[in-house]
Parts: C-alpha cells; sequence; structure tokens
C-alpha cells in the first residue's frame, strides 16, 4: 500500500485584525504553523483594557499564549498540540531583508513591520509557502504588491449563497382543503414524511405562502409540532403588517415557542418597528424590555472622547432606538393608556437601552433583548449575547448584512449572517429576510436607485 503523501505545511502569519476577530484563531490552521509578528503583540497591549469584545479577546489570546510558551522561548518553534496541530513562535526583529516593507511604504506603522514579519520567513523559509492572514483588505493589497501570498481570515465565514436564505418559500397547488381547515382551526397537521406530504419539500421553521387553485393563506410549519399554524396580519401595539414579510416577523416573535428571531433587511422594512411593537404586546410576559446596538465609534475613535456620563457618552448611538419606540406611541393619542404606559415603563426601566459592552458575564431571565443592527457584530459577540439567555428569555436581532460599518467584517463574516446559516431549521429559531420597503416612497427609491 502506497503511504499517504505528507501535507506541505505553510506557515501563516496573523495580523491584530484576525487575533481581535477571533482570540483562538491560531489553534484553527490545523497543522500549518503560525507566526505572531512583535507588532501584534504591542498592539494587543493596548486593547487589552476595557469591556469590549475586542478587549477580552485581546486578554484571552495573551492568557492562552502565555500558557503554551511556559517555560519556553517565544521565538523558537512551540507545538501548539502536540502532533494535531502545528507550532508557533514570535517574529522579533527582521534584519537584512531584500524587500523592505517599512522602506517602501513608510516607516513608524505597524502594518509595514508586520508584513516585514512574512516577508523575513519568506525569505528564511524558501521552501514552504509563508500567508498573511488579516481582515485589513487595505493590508492583504500591500502585501500582494509585494509578491506576498494575503488571505482573509475564513473560520467563522459563511458561503455566499447562505447570505440569501429568506426564511420562506411558496408552495403552490396546495391542497385547498388544508388551507381551509388552517383558516377554521388555525393550524393543520401536516408530517413531512407521509407520502401525501413529501412532494411538498416542508422544512422546519420556515414560513410559506400556500396557494391552491381555490384559495391562499400564509402559514408557519413548526418542525416540533408538525402542524402548519396559519400567519395572520394581526395588529401589535398600534402597529399592523403591511404584507406578508412583516406578518411573517411579528409571527415569529409573537410566537412563545421561538426564543430566538433574526430579521435581515434593507433600511425601512420595518425590521426594528416590528421587534419592539412585538415585544411591546409582550410587556406582562417579561419583566424587562432590553433595547441594543452596537457602538460603530466615528472615525474609530472610541467613545470615551465624548463628553458627558455613560449613558450621555452612548445616547447618541441609540436615538434610532428612540425614534422607533416615539413612533409606536405616536400611534395614540396622548390620553390613551398605551401612550401613557411607554413613557411609565421607560420611568421605571421596563424599557431599557443597554450598551451590549455590559453584557458579559450576566444572566438575563425574563426579558426580551432586541438587538439592533447586529450585522456589526462578530460571531463571537452574537455567541457572547445569545449565552447570557437565562428562563423565560426571547432574543431578536435585526439588521442589514449588506450595509456594514466595521471595517474588518463584510457580508460573509459579520455575526448576523453567522447565525442565520447556523441555526436555520432549529426549533427554537425562525428567520425571515423583509425585502419591500415600506419607510417612505422617498426611501425605497433611495434603497433601488442609489
Amino acid at each position: 500500500m502506497a503511504s499517504k503523501l505528507k501535507v506541505k505545511r505553510k506557515i501563516f502569519v496573523l495580523d491584530t485584525s484576525v487575533i481581535l476577530y477571533d482570540h483562538n484563531a491560531i489553534m484553527n490552521f490545523d497543522e500549518h504553523d503560525v507566526a505572531i509578528p512583535i507588532p501584534v503583540l504591542e498592539e494587543l497591549d493596548e486593547f487589552k483594557k476595557g469591556s469590549d469584545t475586542k478587549n477580552f479577546e485581546a486578554r484571552e489570546f495573551i492568557r492562552m499564549l502565555d500558557k503554551k510558551a511556559e517555560n519556553k522561548q517565544l521565538t523558537d518553534w512551540i507545538s501548539l498540540n502536540g502532533d494535531k496541530r502545528g507550532k508557533f513562535r514570535v517574529i522579533m526583529a527582521t534584519p537584512g531583508l531584500d524587500v523592505d516593507a517599512t522602506e517602501i511604504y513608510g516607516k513608524g506603522k505597524n502594518d509595514h513591520s508586520i508584513l516585514n514579519a512574512a516577508l523575513f520567513l519568506q525569505e528564511k523559509e524558501p521552501k514552504r509557502t509563508v500567508i498573511l492572514v488579516t481582515k485589513d483588505i487595505n493590508l492583504r493589497l500591500k502585501a500582494k504588491a509585494l509578491n506576498l501570498h494575503s488571505e482573509d481570515y475564513l473560520t467563522g465565514r459563511v458561503k455566499e449563497s447562505n447570505t440569501r436564505f429568506s426564511g420562506r418559500s411558496e408552495l403552490l397547488n396546495f391542497p385547498a382543503k388544508h388551507i381551509q381547515e388552517l383558516y377554521d382551526k388555525k393550524s393543520v397537521i401536516l408530517d413531512p414524511e407521509e407520502k401525501s406530504n413529501i412532494k411538498f419539500k416542508l422544512k422546519p421553521n420556515l414560513f410559506y405562502i400556500l396557494k391552491s387553485t381555490k384559495n391562499s393563506a400564509l402559514g408557519f410549519f413548526s418542525g416540533e409540532s408538525k402542524s402548519m399554524e396559519l400567519v395572520e396580519k394581526a395588529s401589535f401595539y398600534g402597529i399592523k403588517p403591511r404584507n406578508s414579510e412583516q406578518a411573517f416577523a411579528l409571527h415569529a416573535i409573537m410566537n412563545p415557542a421561538i426564543r430566538l428571531v433574526t430579521l435581515t433587511g434593507v433600511a425601512g422594512t420595518g425590521k426594528t418597528l416590528l421587534a419592539l411593537a412585538g415585544s411591546l404586546e409582550q410587556r406582562r410576559d417579561f419583566k424587562q424590555i432590553y433595547l441594543a446596538r452596537p457602538i460603530v465609534p466615528l472615525s474609530n475613535r472610541d467613545i470615551g472622547f465624548l463628553p458627558g456620563d455613560a449613558e450621555q457618552k452612548i445616547n447618541p448611538y441609540m436615538q434610532p432606538l428612540w425614534d422607533n419606540l416615539k413612533f409606536i406611541k405616536n400611534q395614540f393619542s396622548e390620553r390613551d393608556r398605551n401612550h401613557k404606559q411607554i413613557d411609565e415603563m421607560v420611568a421605571s426601566e421596563k424599557i431599557l437601552v443597554t450598551p451590549l459592552a455590559y453584557i458579559r458575564g450576566r444572566s438575563l431571565s425574563n426579558v426580551i433583548f432586541i438587538v439592533d443592527e447586529a450585522q456589526n457584530l462578530t460571531p463571537h459577540e452574537i455567541k457572547t449575547i445569545i449565552t447570557r439567555a437565562g428562563e423565560n428569555s426571547k432574543f431578536i436581532f435585526t439588521g442589514d448584512v449588506h450595509q456594514i460599518d466595521t471595517p474588518y467584517l463584510d457580508e460573509q463574516s459579520n455575526g448576523l449572517s453567522y447565525i442565520v446559516d447556523r441555526l436555520r431549521g432549529q426549533p427554537l429559531y425562525a428567520h425571515t429576510t423583509l425585502e419591500k420597503g415600506e419607510r417612505s416612497e422617498l426611501a425605497n427609491l433611495a434603497n433601488d436607485l442609489l
């Protein structure tokens, strides 16, 4: 028997952006070796203080490196995990380079020193492939200009086709008797394993537009009960769905069996408004309604430079949530009980706007937690939030995966796309994509043509 050819081990050089995205990245290169340039450790030292997720990632990586390098020289190749993983080392000085990035691109910038670390290994290990891994697209371009292999960090990245999952489907030639039964009984058992139903290829926790030659209906197929539930266009806290997509979204939000909901769509499709209206309708079932958005500082500056206390610092970022809350309140007259109730809920902190940075370590029970603009979160941040869920908690994530404001995330690597890809079909989860804009004709025009 011919012996298996050994895979030629590569050397991956990691940039700071990769470690801040995933502190465990060093363990995700199989049998290949990993190098950490010293400027990366210097940058991580600056990130280690703080309560944001990137600060946590920096601390965890530093601790892990310290543990693995115990009683060893970091400049030597150190085993990551016996024979199952490769080795790692820290690249310090890079003297005598034939091609020097600091001479070409300029001195005094850590990115150029990181490029030099990769170039140094490329010269010292001519028989091995050296690859710079970074989530900074500009750094990848600079590397390629120096004939240096560079790649994005792909762990946690979903396939492009999966970002188009809408959470709904259309069934033509659906039996009229089933649709009528659905209207009469509000649900109908449809076992997808039964021969009569196999042709429909029913998928768990998916929304359906059901059509027959006589009638039509909107349905939700529960994988747990194997029943098709009727989706009605009911009004919740003054907000009534204007199309089938919004009806699907509200059904998922109001369904007590669904503990995690994701809503995606362009601006003006009603994602945040529907999440708030459905949550207010369920105010008696939960102790609190939490509202949060990831804070993406302007010009990459931390919010610490803003004047005021913590609440005053985050208020400008949270204003869209208050705007939606105000819109719901204005559906009622000032004398109406529902109008006054929203003010009372805010005053008593039944409705609470909170920064995501303070969620780590908490256990959230009996709450609805709405996270707006979730496309600006990493997969690890999303996991951190969801794992805070205690008893009787519901999480709603909204966002537009095509509109990302953080520099190292894209349509496939952001946390919102990651949830949809990993959890679709699970009994506690439902998703729907909102496509039809309902904000105004002007907003629709901008989305379509600009």
